[in-house]
């Protein structure tokens, strides 16, 4: 298996879509999958399937194909959502509160377990699906329930500030809704969701 650090954010990126329509299959009550049809439902190429899967080991049988709930459960193990990962949202203002109420986390191996919001009336008005705790426990939060994972939503004049605390305090991983860019060690990966950016994507294509 290639070392973790070898491979590319975009393989690992679609591993998630082919455990989803790995997932698919099985609700279908298929047991096995050639890689062009598992390819052809992921949107990509056969040879881009075998490279991707290549780095995690050898899948698969000449003339038989993947097994589905095999090659789902490496996936998956692979991913870290054979169980669920605590996950903590800094920020309930309207998109973040939309967030902790979101329930599809929870299919995917992911649970918000808590949300960290500064503004003390908001944290009384928002009617949030997980605990909304003040801002200055998130650190020992983050500690005491070794969480690895954090969504920010909050303004982009704070989102560098509570990046760094959330580093400091053993965060690796950052969903950032905040449109701006974080600086962050190496060793924390971002994930950057710009919906206005999106949206001008799509524009494009629009006539």
């Amino acid at each position: 298996m290639t070392h973790q650090t070898d491979i590319p954010r975009k393989s690992i990126y679609r591993l998630s879509i082919y455990q989803r329509c790995l997932e698919r299959l099985k609700d279908n009550g298929l047991e096995t999958v050639s890689s062009s049809a598992l390819a052809k439902a992921a949107g990509v190429k056969p040879t881009q399937l075998r490279k991707d899967l290549a780095y995690f080991g050898q899948f698969g049988t000449r003339g038989l194909g993947y097994n589905v709930d095999a090659l789902n459960e490496v996936i998956t193990g692979v991913l870290g959502t054979n169980s669920l990962q605590p996950v903590i949202l800094v920020g309930v203002g309207n998109l973040g509160a939309a967030l902790s109420r979101y329930n599809g986390f929870g299919k995917e191996g992911f649970e918000i377990s808590a949300a960290f919001e500064s503004d003390a009336e908001r944290r009384e008005k928002v009617t949030a699906g997980v605990p909304v705790l003040p801002a200055e426990t998130m650190a020992d939060y983050i500690r005491e329930h070794r969480v690895k994972m954090a969504i920010l939503a909050v303004p982009v004049e704070a989102a560098q500030a509570v990046a760094n605390q959330l580093v400091a305090a053993g965060v690796q991983a950052i969903l950032n809704f905040s449109p701006t860019v974080l600086n962050v060690p190496e060793r924390v990966i971002v994930n950057s969701v710009d919906l206005a950016l999106e949206l001008e994507h799509l524009s494009y294509f629009v006539k």
